[in-house]
This record gives C-alpha cells, structure tokens and sequence, in this order.
C-alpha cells in the first residue's frame, strides 16, 4: 500500500468515532441548531477539544441559520473545510542555519521517542545525511541499547556514556562530537520519567543550556513525541514541556491505534505548536511528515 492508504487504514478507527457517527446520527435526522449540538458531543468524544468543538458548532448552527447547510452532503463539506482550517499547511522539520542542526527529543516513557528516533535518523541517512544520534536518557539502560541498535540499523553514529551517566554531558560531548566531525543533523534523546531527586523538567533544562554552551544556534528543534491514545492528556503533557523548554514541533504517535485523532486538531488550536510527524505503524516507513490536507482527506474519503 501507498503511504495514503496506510493512512486511511491508520486513521480508520478515529474515521469511524466521528465522520461515520456523523453520517447515522444525520442519515434520518433533520440538520437544524438544535441537532447541531449532537455534533459538538461527537466532536469531543474523538478528543477534539472542548475549545475546538464548540468553535465548528457556533460556526455551524450560524451556516444553518443562513440556510446554507440543509442537507447531510452540505454538513460533511463544512466539517471538511473547517478541519482543514483548523489544521492549515505543512510545516515538516526544515533544515537551517549552521551545521549540525540539532533536534532536542523529549516527552515521556512510552510515547515512542526512542522508536521516533531510529525511523528518523533512518530516513535523514537515506537522504544523504550525516546522523549523529545522543543517548542522553541515561537513566534506562535499556533505552541506551535500544538506541544503539536502531544507530546501526539506521547507519548512524551514536554516543553513549554508562547507564546512570549525567544526560547533560552526553548530550554536550555529541554536539562536540558533532562539530569536531562535521555531522549534518544530531539527534538527541532524552528521559521521559526520572527516578532520582532532580525533577524531569529541570534537568531537560539543563540539557538545554549544555547544547547552546556547546553551539548556540543549537537545539533549532525541540521535538516532543506524544503518544495519540493518551487523547486529552497528551494536551496537559505539551503545556508541561512547552513551558520547560519551548517545543517547536510534535511528532504524534500511535495514530493507528486511537478512535481520538480529534487530538491532531486540539493540539493545533489550543497550543498552536504544529504536528511536524505522524506515525502510522511500526514499520521503519510509518513515521512521515504529517500532511494536514491527506489527513483529512484520509478522513472523510
């Protein structure tokens, strides 16, 4: 299958949770104000967001007012064009500035950072970039290897220190490293949970000032990985880290298995950060730039 059709497959149980709801509740129903409200409850149970739904819905019950939306068809076409609104354009990991252009990997335990990791070294290499991967979340063994192996899967170097090892330092040694070799992109990964008297947040801001002590154009991306199952938490989670240290992008995982991909238009309107990643399955493909205008075509197709 193409990447659309995994898409649409990915994205089944989230089309089922709110475009096919739509469609039984207003194959009999007549579309008026009142009924418009149903909308709203169908909007929020994909974990669009109370904000976001209540928006479509005012907007909506002012269309009908107008007499411009009568018919199921004029419904559908409505919801197609606000989501596609809500979502705008395209904004994927671009490179700039001075080499190496460093991408700061947070989130928590269980979201996929290490696997979104892997699969994007994976691809800059087969873009024809040097890859230089820190395993700065020292304080899971198992994370280090995990990375280690997706390091030689991809064909990427990495640097480790010892399990317990302070995850600032690693992550200044590689931006050294990284600069002394002439590496294209470094990528760093970083813990979600800590098991010691530092706060999370505080020593992924220590990391922080450790990369710009290194080059201080760098991190140019703070990516958080969110795990889309975890619905309106993964909101709470993007606040946490965004006041930490400033995300600039979200890669958003675990799509295929939610019926709650209502969250890609939560993020969107209630953070403004942009989904710059989706991924769609375990293959070493499935993680793509998210393309707001397949997603909902995916959507309603």
């Amino acid at each position: 299958m193409g990447f659309f059709e995994r898409l649409k497959s990915g994205i089944a149980k989230t089309k089922q949770n709110l475009i096919q709801k739509v469609e039984n509740v207003f194959q009999q129903k007549r579309i008026d104000e009142s009924s418009a409200d149903e909308i709203e409850e169908i909007l929020i149970s994909a974990d669009f967001g109370a904000q976001s739904a209540t928006e479509i819905v005012e907007l909506l019950k002012e269309k009908i007012r107008a007499g411009e939306i009568k018919t199921l068809d004029n419904l559908k076409a409505f919801l197609r064009q606000e989501m596609s609104r809500m979502l705008g354009h395209s904004q994927p990991i671009v490179f700039f500035g001075e080499r190496p252009f460093v991408i700061l990997t947070v989130g928590v335990n269980g979201a996929g950072k290490t696997t979104t990791i892997g699969k994007l070294a994976s691809r800059f290499v087969s873009e024809g970039y040097s890859v230089l991967i820190g395993a700065a979340d020292t304080f899971r063994a198992a994370a280090i290897e995990q990375l280690e192996t997706w390091a030689k899967r991809a064909g990427a170097d990495i640097i480790m220190h010892k399990s317990g090892s302070d995850p600032a330092a690693v992550a200044y040694d590689t931006v050294e490293a990284a600069k002394h070799r002439g590496i294209d992109v470094v990528i760093i990964d970083t813990a979600g949970r800590l098991q010691t008297k530092t706060p999370l947040m505080e020593e992924l801001k220590k990391i922080h000032r450790v990369i710009k002590k290194s080059f201080n154009d760098a991190p140019q991306e703070i990516l958080l990985v969110l795990d889309a199952t975890t619905g309106q938490n993964a909101i709470s989670q993007a606040r946490l880290f965004n006041d930490a240290v400033g995300i600039t992008g979200i890669a958003l995982t675990k799509l295929d298995g939610t019926a709650k991909g209502g969250i890609v238009f939560a993020i969107k309107r209630e953070l403004g950060i942009p989904v710059r990643l989706i991924g769609i399955g375990e293959g070493i493909d499935d993680l793509k730039d998210f393309n707001p205008e397949e997603f909902v075509k995916a959507l309603f197709d």
